[in-house]
């Protein structure tokens, strides 16, 4: 039976030990993915490697990686697609608790920062929702929320900002884009969200599993609306001319 060479990163922060790549010889069949391969060492070479999955289909998000430095999901990522050397670590942008596994509460905390969904008082009359409105913010509603954007962004890679990251720029943009809400978030975006930051790169929307157009369709649109909002001068003139006529 053919084998791979799969190293995968190992540390254990509690035990202060230092990490380290190590190396596995997995025999492979046809159709395994990368998630396969970890998952024979665990059972049948090392039992102590920690590694977070679920539903192996691509929807749950829990095994995002680095795989050949790559931010990928394992459970999508087939190994005859990638080659017999393969390396798999964690997401660099979250703190490691034990070989694969990161801590992204971080993030959690974000999404609970966020001004959530408040829908506009009801009139009399029914309220109609265009198709074309449902579709602007059924996109962002495919998320997985696997973090895999948030990795490869390198302003929250290598940088110590405000910056919310393009998870949660896709998660305003969802709301904001509802027909129904009535909020507009671009003070919280531009301020505490630390949008300003994002210098459009398109790396988070190129290795989305879930292939939304996140740069195009939701930081580009959040970006325009907070620059109107509170950079361009004739707005910001009119502004001032309300606040003196109340």
């Amino acid at each position: 039976m053919k084998k791979i060479s799969l190293g995968i990163y190992r540390q254990d922060p509690s035990a202060d030990r230092k990490g380290k790549i190590v190396k596995y010889h997995v025999p492979v069949e046809e159709g395994m993915v990368v998630l396969d391969a970890v998952r024979h060492v665990q059972e049948n070479t090392d039992p102590t490697l920690a590694v977070r999955w679920n539903c192996k289909a691509a929807r749950c998000g829990s095994c995002a990686a680095e795989i050949n430095g790559v931010p990928k999901l394992m459970c999508k990522t087939r190994i005859e697609d990638i080659g017999d050397d393969i390396t798999v670590e964690p997401m660099r942008s979250f703190t490691l608790v034990k070989d694969l596994v990161t801590d992204i509460s971080p993030a959690w905390a974000v999404a609970r920062s966020l001004p959530h969904f408040h829908p506009r008082q009801r009139s009399v009359h029914p309220f109609r929702i265009e198709e074309m409105d449902v579709e602007r913010s059924q996109e962002f509603r495919k998320c997985i929320e696997c973090m895999l954007c948030m990795d490869v962004c390198h302003v929250k890679r290598e940088h110590n900002t405000s910056y919310v990251g393009p998870r949660y720029i896709v998660k305003a943009a969802s709301l904001d884009m509802h027909p129904m809400d009535s909020l507009d978030r671009s003070k919280f975006l531009d301020r505490e969200g630390g949008i300003g930051y994002c210098n459009v790169t398109k790396c988070c929307q190129a290795i989305c599993p879930a292939h939304i157009r996140i740069t195009e369709n939701a930081i580009i649109p959040e970006k325009e609306r907070a620059a109107d909002l509170f950079y361009d001068p004739l707005m910001m003139l009119l502004k001032r001319l309300r606040k003196v006529k109340d």
